[in-house]
């Protein structure tokens, strides 16, 4: 509790809601592409303004605000893949739906550039660790346009790479694909760019494209070799609006 007698929940309050919409691969390592879409949520305190945000990050919650440095809490949904998303799948055990949890640190070493980090620990879909990192260069073109660039790159933990490239005997018996034991170590890197525009004080919207490498074992795996493509591209749009609220 605070010296004057709030709690810390106590204040104005803000949650985003919003989805995007985008033509990726069908699955991580897929050289087929699907249109898609996916939520998007972001709750958090009014107070120090979020300099810059992207697409790429995760709902989160900050804990830490210093201006220059900001850290809290992450969490990603997970959504299942299975073989109804491509026959290529046919024979692997199914990916259910879940979440991976975790933190994030933030930090601006100039005033047009944000640096930023989450690591996840997944539930449910996998039981895995996942690591990104980003850096986003921005620059403001009109009050209410920005555009941004930047690398990624990801590592993953050993369960995290079975899960999603590894193909056990009995995989291989019934998908017809090589056995192929992944460990863990990098995953991806590649390299993003968003337009946003501000079309009102509470509505986003944005335009964003990527390019991804799978790396490592990653890009090793007999799913992506003879199945897929380690070259991963993405395209979308997406709209968020702001909802404002007081907790006592």
């Amino acid at each position: 509790m605070a010296a004057d007698g709030s709690h810390w929940w106590s204040g104005d309050w803000y949650l985003k809601l919003g989805a995007s919409g985008f033509y990726a691969p069908r699955y991580e390592g897929s050289d087929s592409y699907l249109l898609q879409a996916s939520p998007m949520i972001s709750l958090g305190k009014h107070g120090n303004p979020v300099r810059f945000s992207s697409r790429n990050d995760n709902a989160s919650f900050g804990l830490f605000d210093y201006g220059a440095m900001r850290a809290g809490l992450t969490g990603k949904l997970v959504m299942p893949r299975d073989k109804d998303d491509s026959d290529d799948l046919k024979g692997l055990k199914p990916i259910d739906f879940g979440v991976e949890i975790g933190g994030f640190a933030e930090a601006y070493p100039t005033d047009w550039l944000r640096v930023r980090g989450e690591v996840r620990q997944g539930i449910r879909s996998h039981t895995g660790v996942v690591a990104d990192f980003a850096a986003d260069a921005f620059t403001d073109v009109a009050p209410d346009i920005r555009i941004s660039a930047g690398p990624r790159l990801s590592f993953a933990s050993n369960d995290y790479m079975d899960a999603y490239y590894g193909v056990n005997a009995s995989e291989s018996a019934k998908s017809g694909l090589s056995q192929y034991n992944p460990g863990g170590g990098i995953h991806s890197a590649g390299v993003g760019a968003e337009i946003t525009w501000k079309a009102t004080d509470k509505i986003d919207t944005s335009a964003f494209a990527e390019y991804t490498r799978l790396l490592g074992d990653a890009a090793d795996s007999s799913l992506v070799k003879e199945r897929g493509s380690a070259n991963q591209f993405l395209v979308g749009v997406s709209a968020t609006y702001r909802f404002d609220f007081t907790v006592p």
